[in-house]
């Protein structure tokens, strides 16, 4: 009989989760690899920029050695110059300077420990090891200088018993490659700061208001599953934040030094103030990520205004890049963040619960950040924050007392008993209990949301 046929409905709804699971699965590989692809074409730029530099660079450092050094293989000048362009942008500048201290060391240990203990491999490995340590205690870490100092040192005591006259070449070889690498940084191939900035911003902007929006969106649906795969992906952005902090400065050199991107100084000190609040915003979001999912899991009350607030937040954040990446007086951005922390202020007024309360106080000091961000010191954010809740909070919920008072005036006579009585009243409301008889005996209705 039909009723008798087994059914194949539960192999039917384990492929279904099979095939359900490994759709997310090729999404979200689909997702990392197109965000891996575009990570990379954002760096396609500036890997392209410095390979010319470091190639132009090392073609006028071996020229110019070879033409005003007098004869030899001045292989060290294009090194030096190589060596200044490859280094970590925005340490160009002291690292020829290092470079250059590096050698002069190497020189001067190399010499003093070669006339006086002789040439030979344990006397090699006692200036190698010397020049060295003096190189660290002077630098008080590792880098241009220590390796400078040991390779000058290892030539000296090895290559000088063979070869006089080394010192003073390769000083010169050290001068003109760090020199000229510096020049082709500094005059004739310096990169658009704002441009980078903004390529290694992007991301960070981009992460963080989508996050903002999914924060948003998981309240509205109260999926706290939803809530915490945003705090997964905001504690990927650390790759990230690295990158940018090195580029803001590699930015900050260019626009000191390259007299072609003076001009770019005021909009970069805009941009840089608003990057150096990232990595807070970044920290509060995540925060809010987290107390949004507990507050879901604890089925707290979400008012309408709250996750309207993240959504403000959120355009916000789109609006500060814009502005920095377009030089633009920030008013709309400090307009939307205001609008933000209003109506956080709504959302208390009508009513949360614990976590939802921590929630509120998270995103007023994200907005506080935020105007921080744009320019705005931090008591005056704080207090420009503050009075934006203050207004949404007495859109929904008048000041009790002023209510009270109404009451008050209304029911109790004009006498001194009256006087006496709405002493009395004053008194009760200091207290949460009291607060709650005051508006029994004046006839108002009860508080739903929290004391304040």
């Amino acid at each position: 009989m039909a009723e008798e046929r087994p059914t194949d409905v539960p192999d039917r709804s384990a492929l279904g989760a099979a095939a359900e699971r490994s759709g997310k699965q090729v999404a979200h590989a689909r997702r990392l690899g197109g965000e891996a692809s575009r990570v990379r074409l954002r760096q396609l730029e500036v890997t392209l920029v410095i390979a010319v530099q470091a190639g132009l660079a090392s073609a006028l450092a071996a020229l110019i050695a070879t033409h005003f050094l007098g004869p030899g293989a001045h292989v060290f000048a294009p090194a030096a110059a190589v060596a200044t362009i490859a280094t970590a942008i925005g340490q160009r500048a002291r690292r020829t300077f290092e470079l250059l201290g590096g050698v002069g060391l190497g020189i001067v240990i190399g010499d003093l420990l070669r006339f006086a203990l002789g040439n030979g491999p344990w006397q090699t490995g006692l200036v190698v090891g010397l020049a060295i340590a003096i190189a660290l205690i002077v630098a008080g870490r590792g880098g241009a200088l220590v390796g400078q100092a040991g390779g000058t040192a290892v030539l000296i005591s090895t290559l000088a018993p063979m070869e006089r006259g080394l010192e003073l070449p390769r000083i010169f070889d050290a001068l003109v490659g760090g020199s000229v690498g510096m020049l082709v940084v500094v005059l004739l191939l310096p990169v658009n700061p704002l441009r980078v900035l903004d390529r290694a911003a992007t991301p960070i902007v981009t992460a963080l208001a989508d996050q903002t929006d999914e924060i948003a969106a998981s309240l509205r649906q109260r999926d706290s599953d939803r809530a915490i795969r945003t705090l997964d992906k905001l504690r990927g952005l650390e790759p990230d934040l690295g990158r940018l902090n090195e580029t803001l400065s590699g930015a900050e050199e260019v626009v000191t030094l390259a007299p072609a991107r003076w001009h770019r100084r005021a909009q970069f000190h805009r941009y840089a103030r608003a990057i150096q609040h990232f990595e807070r915003l970044v920290l509060d979001v995540r925060v809010m990520a987290r107390r949004a999912s507990t507050a879901i899991q604890y089925r707290e009350r979400i008012p309408d205004e709250l996750p309207a607030a993240f959504a403000r937040l959120a355009h916000a954040v789109r609006q500060m890049h814009r502005d920095c990446r377009l030089g633009d007086v920030p008013d709309r951005t400090r307009q939307l963040t205001l609008e933000a922390g209003e109506l956080a202020g709504r959302a208390w007024a009508e009513g949360v619960d614990s976590f939802g309360d921590s929630l509120v106080t998270d995103l007023r000091s994200g907005a506080s950040d935020l105007l921080r961000a744009i320019g705005h010191e931090p008591e005056e954010a704080n207090r420009l924050v503050r009075t934006a809740a203050g207004a949404g909070q007495r859109a929904v919920r008048p000041p009790a007392y002023q209510r009270l008072h109404r009451a008050s005036r209304q029911k109790f006579s004009a006498g001194p008993e009256g006087r006496m009585r709405r002493a009395a009243l004053r008194a009760s409301l200091r207290s949460r209990s009291g607060r709650a008889r005051a508006r029994r005996r004046a006839g108002l209705p009860q508080r739903g949301g929290p004391a304040r």
